[in-house]
């Protein structure tokens, strides 16, 4: 289960498919593209993008056990949440313990702190199966036709 599948799961079960079905137009969409150089121009001397099995952290500080996750926008603020909250669960699942996480939005100079309770960890668990039952679908969901799907890299695929 990947951070992406968690954020779509909250934004958009049709994303949520397609993606993880192979079907990626994220690559040539020019907001991905500037929420990567803001993430990369942000902590320039940190090292970016940590690896863990298949999920991505922006940047973790392990001497504070601290996952950055870097957004453009708080506007999706929810969802960011939902999807660090998932990165810590992941660490803790490795053994990492203590961690906790802060969404950095760099454009706003904000900072949002995220913490994992006994109530998400549930949550997280039912969510996982749910986006497993999602992806598995023959065909994709329908769409939900909301004003952020004018922005989005699947907008054509869903509406054309």
């Amino acid at each position: 289960m990947t951070g992406t599948q968690i954020a779509y799961y909250f934004l958009c079960h049709r994303k949520l498919w397609f993606s993880s079905n192979h079907i990626e137009l994220e690559q040539f969409d020019e907001n991905v593209a500037l929420g990567k150089f803001i993430s990369e121009s942000t902590y320039e001397r940190q090292k970016h993008e940590i690896k863990i099995d298949d999920i991505v952290l922006d940047f973790y500080d392990s001497k504070s056990k601290v996952i950055h996750e870097i957004k453009k926008s708080d506007k999706m603020e929810e969802i960011h949440v939902w999807q660090v909250k998932h990165y810590i669960l992941v660490l803790e699942n490795k053994g990492v313990l203590g961690v906790t996480g802060v969404i950095d939005y760099p454009k706003l100079r904000q900072k949002v702190e995220v913490v994992l309770t006994d109530y998400d960890r549930e949550k997280l668990i039912e969510i996982e199966g749910e986006i497993i039952n999602i992806i598995n679908l023959t065909c994709p969901p329908k769409t939900i036709d909301k004003p952020f799907c004018k922005k989005c890299a699947y907008f054509d695929l869903c509406f054309i």
